[in-house]
């Protein structure tokens, strides 16, 4: 008589996720021009598992891209350093200010700059 197994089929074990890898596949899912299940596949997900993520997120209070943290950010005004033998930029116009986000990233903008995407542009920055 042949072998037969009578465990049944092995049961599939749930994937565990990061909380960071969470956050960033669903902050993926607001960008522009992005959706749902189109994120699902590059991450490898199902589409369902991403739509309850982004449930929590809500849930938690967790800001959105488009939703307002009502949060204040932090500014530091300070003057450029003075460096040896540096030629010193040109100075800005009084109507445009400069924002640094980390290390590695410098946004100048004019008075004219729209509002609304100044605000898109520092929400995605701030969750890279």
């Amino acid at each position: 008589m042949p072998d037969v197994d009578t465990n049944g089929p092995k049961r599939r074990r749930n994937k565990r996720w990061p909380a960071a890898l969470k956050r960033e596949i669903v902050a993926a899912t607001y960008l522009p021009g992005s959706s749902v299940s189109i994120v699902a596949r590059q991450y490898d997900v199902n589409a369902n598992q991403v739509f309850r993520w982004r449930r929590l997120a809500v849930k938690s209070g967790s800001p959105t891209p488009g939703s307002s943290s009502g949060g204040l950010v932090p500014v530091t005004i300070t003057s450029e350093p003075e460096r040896e033998g540096a030629t010193r930029p040109a100075p800005a116009h009084s109507d445009t200010i400069e924002i640094e986000v980390g290390v590695d990233c410098r946004i100048r903008v004019g008075s004219s700059f729209d509002g609304r995407a100044l605000k898109r542009v520092l929400d995605v920055l701030r969750k890279r």
